[in-house]
């Protein structure tokens, strides 16, 4: 038999013209839509970040700000708007961030053009869910959370408009809300416990601008609702002076038990008290470097010393009267020469407008080398019922904040401090996992930022 013969089919080398050239075109499209996203993406993760710290430093400074003004009025939105742009104009100018400050200009208006910064009474908006300009903050409509924006932040494109515009122009967005919280462990508080009753109403037996006397004796171990004593912190007499001064390092948590601290360490504890005002004199020896006086260290006088004793009775008079001092549902304190006029004397709000004005014109105004809130203390209040005197452990209820109206009086064995319940005050430690709802130190967080969808429902936003 004949064997075929076997050909071999070969395409001619001109029918392989251009194969090549796909292959690269198809790989080279391919290499740059990946540098398009690993340079382009990466910019745009970058800057995401540095925008979304630059947005979340303005809002807790703004909310910072806010906690230390009244927060209800225009002019203190104001003053937290302010000191928002100027924290975010701040982390513009910051190295690496020459891209965000070329973005928002280097004119005096130039952050309040770029940036928006809202204000609301609660973390979810008011009433109609939404944040408002300053210009609507008033007794109506009080301020407690700041919402900081840059809607939208063009970036420079490497290979991002090589692919036409599908992927539309190369923008980031950030937004970070922030406000007060209640403090879940506060350190920094003074080695007292002030006895508390459950009361409906009232925050354990206390209202705000209730005037109390916190009172203590070298043999009186009484615990009576209003009353103090001393918390063993930590020990010795000095330890008391540092913690009363205001160097307090234990976080005691709701629920748990303090021990009360016996023993006559009177002396120590009112002259640490006194830092506050700015009197380094007495037993505890520390300066204003260790421990610096309040913003603002006036109080009422009568005859150059204190204008509130206590009489034999246990009640609050003008000194070298027995007109009594009382304060009412407004947080004023006065006095009633004749039972009918009343004399106002220092009491929280004058103190508290005073230090706004301090914080409002950056510290004119104020004692020199004054701190924040320095004459309000915060103390555990505990319960007291059934217990007595000595070293006893008394349950935590709560955490206060008492306004101090005048220096801590120190007379033998005795101490008196008189204080003003206030409401809510600045806290340190760890915040609370929720907005504010309660009463006592608070501490400045960041919080999700919610949007409300059709449905009722609150979702987080992405951008924040």
């Amino acid at each position: 038999m004949k064997q075929r013969r076997q050909h071999s089919f070969k395409a001619l080398p001109r029918n392989q013209q251009g194969a090549v050239l796909i292959l690269v075109v198809v790989a080279m499209t391919a290499i740059l839509m990946m540098a398009a996203l690993a340079l382009d993406g990466g910019h745009m993760l970058m800057n995401k970040a540095r925008l979304q710290n630059a947005v979340d430093a303005a809002a807790l400074s703004g909310a910072k700000t806010l906690s230390r003004l009244e927060g209800d009025k225009s002019d203190d939105c104001f003053e937290a708007e302010k000191a928002a742009l100027a924290t975010f104009t701040l982390n513009a100018r910051a190295p690496g961030n020459e891209e965000l400050l070329k973005a928002m200009g280097t004119g005096n208006d130039a952050a309040a053009a770029f940036v928006m910064v809202k204000f609301a009474p609660s973390v979810y908006g008011d009433d109609d869910h939404s944040f408002y300009g300053f210009s609507s903050c008033n007794e109506e409509t009080p301020a407690r959370y700041v919402q900081v924006s840059v809607p939208s932040y063009g970036l420079a494109e490497f290979f991002w408009g090589v692919f036409g515009d599908d992927l539309g122009d190369k923008t980031v967005a950030a937004v970070a809300t922030a406000g007060p919280s209640p403090t879940a462990a506060p350190c920094d508080l003074a080695p007292i416990v002030v006895c508390g009753v459950d009361t409906p109403g009232t925050y354990f037996g206390y209202e705000f601008g209730d005037l109390e006397v916190l009172k203590t004796a070298a043999n009186d171990e009484s615990l009576a609702n209003g009353n103090y004593q001393l918390l063993d912190f930590g020990s010795g007499a000095s330890t008391v002076g540092d913690l009363m001064a205001g160097g307090g390092h234990t976080c005691p948590l709701v629920g748990e038990n303090v021990t009360t601290k016996p023993g006559n360490t009177v002396g120590q504890a009112i002259s640490g008290l006194n830092t506050r005002f700015g009197d380094y004199t007495g037993d505890f020896k520390k300066s204003a470097d260790d421990y610096p006086p309040d913003y603002v260290i006036t109080y009422s006088k009568e005859g150059g010393g204190a204008a509130l004793e206590l009489s034999d009775t246990g009640v609050i008079k003008y000194a070298g009267t027995d007109f009594s001092v009382q304060s009412d549902a407004d947080g004023n304190i006065y006095y009633s020469p004749d039972g009918s006029t009343k004399i106002d004397l220092l009491d929280y709000h004058d103190w508290k407008n005073a230090s706004d004005t301090c914080v409002a014109n950056n510290g004119v105004g104020c004692t020199a080398d004054g701190a924040f809130e320095r004459r309000v203390l915060k103390v555990v209040v505990g319960n007291c019922a059934g217990l007595k005197g000595g070293a006893t452990q008394i349950p935590v209820l709560g955490f206060g904040c008492f306004f101090l109206v005048q220096p801590g009086i120190h007379a033998g064995g005795d101490a008196q401090i008189y204080g003003q319940f206030i409401k809510e005050c600045e806290g340190d430690g760890v915040a609370g996992p929720t907005p504010a709802t309660d009463v006592g130190p608070q501490i400045i967080q960041l919080y999700k930022t919610y949007i409300k969808r059709p449905d009722g429902s609150w979702e987080a936003s992405t951008d924040s």
